[in-house]
């Protein structure tokens, strides 16, 4: 989920001053041009994605919704309102609602306003299909060797997702697909957390066994179980949302924001769909370009944006987000992000370093956490304020020592 590479400063022995000498702005220039001219040499312009136009599960199961019907009625169209689509839902009999779920799986298991259990149901039904279908791919003599070992990995992963216990909100296989997961009880959640991850992002990196709290499903779970113990009677739920198609690898297409953009609009929609008082993003990496491209869309329920190594949020300054939300950045000392130039040169960068002093974040204390995938490692102190901001919590939050003006409350020591 890393979105820039750790780069060199290109004038580094080069007789010219270095970016913290005089003439500082017109250096920093210079070295974001020179990391521009890198990324191109090496990945070309033609590196943004250039979707393919076949059509895959998802949108082969949305075509067949579009004709379909249920007593005679037609189904609302796939980007109906999510209200639109509840009343529409809470008009059919439950067997109704189930025939449609088997119909039309992974439709109903990723539309805004269908009920959450019903969207669980599907999902489920959705993976034993892809499961399956990944599984003879395992045996196709036809596939190369590489072929059939990413349909293992594949059926291996839609297995672990198909344990009972999890809840998954969205799922499609399409491509290298996207899925999001639910920790708690969503329906019942005055307060929830919504967990947007970064670059590399896909359904074969949603959970991982080693290093597990550098996947969106570790992050979120980590975050709840953090939640839980620190305030035991709030009534919460946190999702790990990896349902935008994220940029792979390390190049143009996480330089620029094309995805964050599609991604953002995905974002909005599916935060509108929640219907909690009170709901916190937390941002990590390319995903914080994500919130910040959402900002002035989403819901005044959405009271905090928290991005954690982050390369910028498209703006200049936090008020330019066009959010009412409490806006948080924690960044730690051995995040390599904070060596990546922000700014934004010829299309490529995101921005002013939302942990600057300028831009108007308040600075969290990551203590604790180590490079750039740590910070939802329990025990660290950029997770224990992440949960005290999910609960509200905001006068036992840790600033960075060098914001003291973070909460209201004393400044504590990172």
């Amino acid at each position: 989920m890393n979105s820039f590479p750790a780069l060199s400063n290109p004038l580094s022995g080069s007789g010219l001053p270095s970016p913290g000498a005089p003439g500082t702005a017109f250096w920093r220039t210079v070295l974001a041009l020179a990391v521009v001219l890198v990324l191109l040499a090496t990945t070309g312009w033609t590196a943004i994605r250039e979707h393919d136009g076949t059509p895959g599960p998802y949108a082969a199961s949305l075509l067949a919704w579009k004709k379909g019907s249920i007593a005679g009625r037609q189904l609302p169209g796939p980007d109906e309102k999510p209200g639109a689509v509840a009343r529409f839902f809470r008009s059919l009999s439950t067997t109704q609602q189930e025939r449609l779920a088997d119909r039309y799986p992974l439709v109903v298991g990723n539309l805004g306003g269908v009920p959450v259990e019903l969207r669980y149901e599907a999902n489920h039904k959705a993976l034993i299909e892809a499961r399956d279908i990944e599984r003879e791919r395992m045996n196709d003599q036809r596939l190369t060797d590489d072929g059939r070992q990413t349909a293992s990995h594949r059926m291996e992963r839609f297995e672990s997702m198909l344990d009972p216990a999890r809840q998954i909100l969205a799922f499609d296989p399409t491509g290298r697909g996207r899925a999001a997961e639910v920790f708690g009880d969503l329906d019942r959640a005055q307060r929830v957390s919504v967990v947007v991850p970064g670059v590399d992002t896909n359904l074969l990196t949603f959970e991982k066994s080693d290093r597990p709290y550098s996947a969106p499903a570790g992050m979120a779970r980590a975050l709840q179980e953090r939640q839980r113990s620190a305030s035991p009677g709030a009534s919460t739920a946190t999702i790990a949302w990896a349902d935008y198609t994220a940029p792979t690898g390390l190049g143009v297409e996480a330089a620029s924001g094309n995805l964050a953009e599609e991604g953002a609009q995905r974002l909005t929609d599916f935060v509108q769909s929640l219907h909690s008082p009170h709901i916190a993003l937390f941002c990590h990496s390319y995903g914080s370009v994500v919130c910040g491209d959402a900002a002035d869309g989403l819901p005044r329920r959405v009271t905090d944006i928290a991005v954690s190594g982050s390369p910028g949020m498209r703006v200049d300054h936090a008020d330019d987000l066009g959010t009412d939300a409490n806006v948080w950045a924690a960044r730690d000392k051995d995040d390599w992000i904070a060596d990546v130039p922000h700014m934004e040169v010829g299309g490529l960068g995101h921005g002013a370093d939302p942990v600057s002093p300028g831009f108007g974040a308040r600075r969290l204390s990551a203590s604790g956490a180590l490079g750039h995938t740590g910070y939802y490692v329990p025990g660290t102190g950029s997770l224990d304020n992440f949960a005290e901001i999910a609960t509200g919590s905001y006068d036992t939050v840790s600033c960075a020592t060098s914001d003291p003006g973070c909460v209201g409350a004393p400044t504590k020591t990172a």
